[in-house]
């Protein structure tokens, strides 16, 4: 576990939430004073290591066994009493968390004394740290793409658009660009229309003979991060003003703003943000999304997110516990356990 310097302490007894941040680079865990709405960090706790995926979905025990244990050193180093609340946003909650939403509330209140527990999709703590509880939609593009949008005040819940995975959808994310300026490669090797010599030649510095392509690429388990690494290979040529790889970032904003579209409400004021490891490819990508989502939502309003998922996760467990959650309650995308009313 590495760590990031506490930038504040608590009393003991003052009241703490945790939050959790669970993703394909690892896990991330912060505490934050329940009674700060802005839920700002107290101390945080970074494992690299990314919980394991197996037959039945997310490996519970796996996270709870780097969870719990940089949970108790936060709780030491910041003072804390227990947990008033705490929120574990992970990829993949959605479809593959039912052993997380089977296991996690009682460790977590065997172990930490949480009362509270909340468990969320990736994506919605991503929603939380950009908007807060806002109306608005959140674009989020990594190795794969989603959009989920709400507004807490109106009925319908969450409108979730994409995150199916880089072999039925995530249209835009990165290994969705960079499948597709590896495509446009492999088309300039055969001399097929299409193709791109500027990525061809890309493909040969970062993966060797192009021949070669499909045996590197297709047996392994990681071939999401993968296709996705190859993705500021595209960003770089369309810099240098290749027409191919300039297309594919248009074609990619293109889609993202489609999955925004599908998912933000309809109020006039309602906010678009994106966030997520694609948009630090910058401008190449920034300008043609900027312009996609003008054409789709000219009434909305892009915004810059305005924290990270880790963010949310403390953002939700700080609402939760002070009864001020309005973010709308969903079985699979944010489920919320609470202690059992007395005698």
């Amino acid at each position: 576990m590495g760590e990031t310097p506490a930038r504040g302490r608590g009393a003991p007894g003052a009241g703490h939430v945790l939050g959790v941040d669970s993703g394909g680079s690892g896990l991330r865990i912060a505490v934050a004073r329940a009674d700060d709405e802005a839920a700002r960090p107290l101390a945080v706790r970074v494992s690299r290591e990314p919980v394991r995926t197996g037959p039945a979905g997310i490996d519970a025990g796996h996270l709870l066994s780097q969870l719990l244990p940089a949970a108790e050193e936060l709780r030491r180093e910041t003072g804390a009493d227990g947990f008033a609340a705490a929120c574990v946003g992970a990829a993949g909650a959605a479809t593959l968390g039912d052993e997380l939403r089977a296991r996690l509330p009682a460790a977590l209140a065997t172990a930490l004394g949480v009362r509270h527990c909340a468990l969320a999709a990736d994506a919605v703590t991503a929603y939380a740290g950009a908007l807060g509880q806002r109306p608005g939609a959140v674009l989020v593009a990594g190795t794969g793409a989603i959009a989920l949008g709400t507004d807490p005040a109106a009925p319908g819940g969450w409108r979730r658009a994409d995150g199916w995975g880089h072999l039925l959808g995530d249209c835009g994310g990165g290994a969705w660009l960079g499948r597709a300026g590896l495509e446009a490669a492999l088309r300039a090797y055969d001399g097929r229309s299409g193709g791109s010599t500027a990525l061809l030649a890309r493909a040969e510095a970062v993966f060797g003979p192009p021949g070669a392509l499909p045996g590197a690429l297709y047996p392994r388990a990681d071939r999401p991060a993968v296709l996705a690494s190859f993705a500021p290979e595209v960003a770089g040529c369309a810099t240098a003003g290749d027409p191919v790889a300039l297309g594919l970032l248009r074609a990619a904003a293109g889609h993202l703003a489609d999955a925004a579209a599908a998912v933000c409400p309809s109020a006039a004021d309602s906010a678009v943000a994106c966030t997520g490891g694609l948009f630090g490819l910058g401008e190449p990508l920034w300008a043609p999304v900027r312009t996609a989502l003008t054409e789709r939502l000219p009434r909305a309003r892009p915004t810059v997110a305005g924290g990270s998922p880790l963010d949310g996760a403390l953002t939700i467990a700080a609402a939760l516990a002070g009864d001020r959650l309005t973010l709308p309650v969903d079985g699979k995308l944010l489920q919320i356990t609470r202690p059992a009313p007395g005698p």
